[in-house]
């Protein structure tokens, strides 16, 4: 009983970090282009060596 009142308010807390930092997220614009790196990956960034 006593290691409940310890992990309860220990599972509490990490699930509102978790809630936060996902908030925070939505608000810095991280989901907004979701096949902007999927088609990213298919082109050559670098000139081709001579």
């Amino acid at each position: 009983m006593d290691t409940l009142v310890i992990l309860i308010p220990v599972a509490l807390a990490a699930s509102a970090l978790a809630l936060a930092a996902f908030l925070w997220s939505l608000r810095a614009g991280q989901y907004e282009d979701l096949e902007g790196a999927a088609g990213r990956i298919l082109y050559d960034d670098e000139k081709p060596k001579r």
